[in-house]
């Protein structure tokens, strides 16, 4: 809708995860090199986590986009709901095929493994929004994570979940499972300085020449926000939108201040906290 006014040729603060957009802060790149670093050294299960809107399907397409040649990738972004379900869905994203035989079917994956690893490949499942998973699915996840040569693993397996999965693997049911992850990665919010780049990051890759935020309205929405990159992202959506909406080509206090109040997720304004922002530097 506001491309054109502000002179963008894509959308800076689309919520849907854009890996054009990535923008290399130190918790992200963090977790792609201890995950790449994990596969690297054959490690069976790893964990990323982070809260909701911190970035984990951007760092999942990162990592996926960043795979060496040799793995062979299988992605499943829907919970299992049960462990039958999840063998399944990895049978069929190896090209085989479930004719009713769970036993008959846990020896077609096996020698499906055992034949790419002679072929140098070694195959990588990654579980997107695994805190949603059953036990039942979780107990199959530790029991793949069991398939493996005399001295190699079959199967790398990355979950990714939000802070539940950490205390549903803290039940002592689980606590198998819970021993066998190797590496664990976690996304952090964005401190001050993180959040101000970030918004000059995805503005300039967007065809910004121009400072349209000023820092101090980059910070009050960094403090709005709590530093989740998802929510800087709405703010920054629904400020500019208010801007277009008066024909403006630069933003004021009150396009902030509206954005916010228009945010339930977002911290709400206060004078103290305003005050302390510099606001009235806006």
């Amino acid at each position: 809708m506001y491309l054109s006014h502000f002179g963008f040729h894509s959308a800076p603060f689309s919520l849907t995860p854009n890996t054009a957009l990535f923008h290399a802060l130190p918790s992200h790149l963090t977790a792609i090199d201890t995950l790449l670093a994990g596969l690297a050294m054959g490690e069976g299960i790893m964990q990323l986590s982070g809260e909701v809107g911190t970035g984990k399907t951007l760092i999942c397409r990162m990592l996926i986009n960043r795979l060496p040649p040799q793995y062979d990738l299988v992605y499943l972004p829907t919970p299992a709901q049960c462990g039958m379900t999840l063998q399944v869905a990895l049978a069929s994203e190896l090209g085989l095929k479930f004719g009713g035989d769970r036993h008959r079917l846990t020896i077609d994956i096996h020698d499906q493994l055992l034949r790419r690893k002679a072929n140098g490949h070694a195959v990588v499942v990654v579980i997107d929004e695994a805190q949603a998973l059953t036990d039942d699915a979780l107990e199959m996840i530790r029991l793949l994570g069991n398939l493996e040569t005399e001295s190699n693993k079959l199967l790398h397996i990355v979950l990714i979940g939000q802070p539940e999965l950490d205390q549903r693997l803290a039940r002592y049911q689980l606590r198998q499972l819970q021993q066998r992850i190797t590496l664990r990665a976690t996304l952090l919010p964005l401190n001050e300085a993180e959040a101000v780049a970030y918004i000059d990051h995805r503005l300039s890759l967007s065809g910004c020449c121009s400072g349209l935020f000023s820092i101090a309205q980059s910070r009050a929405i960094w403090f709005a926000s709590g530093g989740i990159p998802r929510l800087i992202n709405q703010l920054a959506h629904k400020a500019l939108l208010v801007a277009y909406s008066q024909q403006r080509h630069s933003l004021c206090r009150q396009d902030i201040h509206i954005a916010i109040a228009d945010t339930v997720a977002a911290r709400q304004s206060s004078c103290m906290w305003w005050r302390w922002l510099g606001w009235k530097y806006l």
